[in-house]
């Protein structure tokens, strides 16, 4: 099952021009310099040929990011705000013992229209507070398997 991304307009059609940019000239950019690199003779000592497909490889890789990501995402506003952290919400947290807060957007690193740090609902944490609300405290696993814990200060929709 795919996770569905809200995107702004513009981050939509910023992303749509870089894959029709990566399938076009971008590919054909690619084939060149493999060509040309292989015409240099023995491949196997060709660091020419090896660096452009790599090169090629992280191309590739790139498309299939950004056709999954434009095939399920959303454009335009998220849902109606119901109190509750999700994409499309700032959300404040406070761990145990700081005094300091954490301010984030829950949504899509790809869609760069906020100055505040983004971090998506399949995150640990974005996960975790996803569908709690200001007040609550929530535990969740780190990637490297130890718990953490954060209180959720607020949560309001995201403006820009």
């Amino acid at each position: 099952m795919s996770q569905q991304t809200w995107l702004t307009q513009e981050a939509y059609d910023r992303l749509r021009e870089e894959l029709d940019h990566l399938t076009g000239t971008g590919r054909v950019e690619i084939a060149n310099k493999i060509e040309a690199a292989r015409e240099e003779g023995d491949l196997k000592e060709n660091g020419g040929y090896h660096a452009a497909k790599e090169e090629q490889g992280k191309l590739e890789s790139r498309i299939r990011q950004l056709t999954d990501l434009l095939r399920d995402a959303r454009v335009g506003q998220a849902p109606q705000f119901d109190g509750a952290a999700g994409p499309g919400t700032v959300v404040e947290v406070r761990f145990p013992g700081d005094d300091e807060t954490e301010r984030f957007l829950i949504g899509s690193r790809e869609d760069h229209s906020t100055s505040l740090e983004v971090y998506s609902a399949q995150s640990p944490l974005g996960g975790a507070v996803s569908g709690h609300r200001a007040g609550d405290t929530v535990t969740y696993t780190l990637p490297n398997g130890r718990s953490a814990t954060v209180r959720i200060v607020t949560v309001e929709p995201y403006s820009n």
